[in-house]
């Protein structure tokens, strides 16, 4: 969802019935962003608080929120002094995922009809394919 912003009543049982775990505000646009530029990309969420439905909390206050940032700060520095070495490991190629060729069903303008100067601009993230 696009935030900051607490969800209302109705917003939180739709998520829920959509069997959503998680709802965040900082993954977008980054993931669509990643998968454009053929990209891994990996969510963490560190949660801060019970939307709006549960029945057994209270209702959300913003000082909690904030101590609970703070906490996931210190689990965020954490996690990096973990991770962070590991980033230094080969990495299959190509991508088990696919993560590699996102876009190579993504594309149906046919190469004839694609302007010049926008191949060119697009060249940074999607120059493999539009060579093709």
């Amino acid at each position: 969802m696009e935030g900051p912003q607490f969800s209302s009543l109705a917003e939180s049982r739709i998520y829920r019935a959509w069997g959503c775990d998680v709802i965040g505000m900082t993954n977008m646009p980054e993931a669509k962003l990643a998968r454009e530029a053929e990209m891994c990309f990996l969510t963490v969420a560190m949660v801060t608080d019970f939307d709006c439905w549960h029945p057994d909390h209270a209702h959300v206050q913003v000082a909690d929120i904030v101590r609970v940032l703070g906490e996931n700060a210190e689990n965020a520095k954490r996690l990096i002094r973990a991770l962070a070495p590991r980033l230094r490991e080969a990495r299959p190629t190509p991508c088990p995922h696919g993560c590699d060729r996102a876009l190579e069903g993504a594309l149906v303008t046919s190469p004839g009809a694609r302007s010049a100067d926008m191949v060119a601009k697009l060249d940074a993230v999607a120059g493999r394919v539009l060579r093709l």
